[in-house]
């Protein structure tokens, strides 16, 4: 099986190295500057604490175009960037690829093959322009709900500090071949990916966290365990939860756990710097539209009334734009 990483960062890297490593896919990954350069020069390095470092030689390239029709793509560009970057991928795409969104935040296709009123709905604010939609097409599209934490250390270096799971889903609910050889391709790599039916009901348990730990965080500089502990904070961070579950439930999702659960499970990831704290304390851009603003327009589309939402957000973007961290 032909595989391409688009946007072999931290968590793409992580990918192309266990599955190069298997030996099952013909991996090539897209990246750029000095950390595409590394991978060229020494190979991509996989470290981790409770094992030896992996070292893999997979092709790589900032050029699609180099590479021709794949299997598969998987997208684990941060999501702000994958708009600008569909038109890049054309050259990846034969007729029968897929398109998997590994990416934070609801999806550019969550609307698709949705069923009742709401079926083939655009998201403007994770697809501006409905570039994705156009480019790409959601009858490519797979969903994936990323679980593992990993960072780049060093260019061509990437750290592995937990999990492997990648939950799989088609946005129509049918376990297809083409998801079900994916899941096979990576479980055989060492990474967990089962096929869920309701692909949505486990991306809002993380959209859940998205929606409120992140951009509070952003706002604090606390990590997951001082939000949680300050109970004042921790009331905000409750409050925006529950207006995601009435969003979600709105939409059709089950959530299998209730708010609490969800806090407490945050809690004990203890001292850990969500990845929007981080990106602003790297001056980096933040995630805000995909993982904040998409749930408010969700909102708006169900007519669920968002008001802890809505003030966060103000605050996060304000937040941001100072930080020369958000355009929005």
């Amino acid at each position: 099986m032909k595989v391409c990483i688009f946007g072999a960062g931290a968590i793409g890297g992580y990918m192309a190295v266990e599955l190069a490593d298997a030996g099952e896919a013909e991996v090539t990954c897209i990246a750029r500057g000095p950390h595409l350069a590394a991978m060229r020069e020494n190979g991509l390095r996989l470290v981790r604490e409770d094992a030896d470092d992996k070292v893999v030689q997979v092709r790589c390239t900032d050029s699609p175009a180099e590479v021709g029709p794949q299997d598969v793509v998987i997208v684990t560009l941060k999501a702000h960037s994958a708009a600008a970057g569909a038109d890049q991928m054309t050259p990846l795409f034969g007729p029968d690829t897929a398109v998997v969104t590994a990416q934070n935040g609801v999806p550019w296709w969550y609307f698709y093959k949705l069923g009742g009123t709401h079926d083939g709905t655009r998201v403007a604010s994770v697809d501006p322009g409905n570039r994705q939609w156009d480019v790409i097409g959601p009858e490519r599209a797979i969903g994936c709900v990323v679980y593992p934490a990993a960072e780049i250390t060093a260019p061509g270096v990437i750290k592995h500090e937990y999990g492997n799971r990648f939950t799989l889903g088609e946005p129509s609910g049918e376990k297809t071949e083409r998801v079900q050889a994916l899941s096979a391709l990576l479980s055989n790599a060492g990474l967990r990916a089962p096929v869920r039916p309701q692909i949505r009901d486990d991306m809002w348990v993380k959209i859940w966290g998205n929606v409120s730990l992140n951009p509070i965080s952003a706002l604090t500089g606390g990590t997951l365990a001082q939000m949680i502990d300050d109970p004042d904070v921790c009331a905000v961070i409750r409050a925006v939860m529950v207006e995601a579950q009435a969003v979600g439930e709105a939409l059709g999702v089950r959530f299998k756990i209730d708010v609490d659960k969800r806090i407490d499970g945050a809690r004990e990831v203890g001292d850990h710097k969500t990845s929007m704290l981080q990106d602003l304390e790297l001056g980096r851009p933040m995630e805000i539209d995909a993982l904040v603003s998409s749930v408010q327009e969700l909102g708006h589309i169900v007519e669920i009334p968002t008001p802890a939402i809505d003030v966060v957000l103000g605050l996060v973007k304000q937040r941001a734009r100072l930080a020369g961290c958000y355009d929005g």
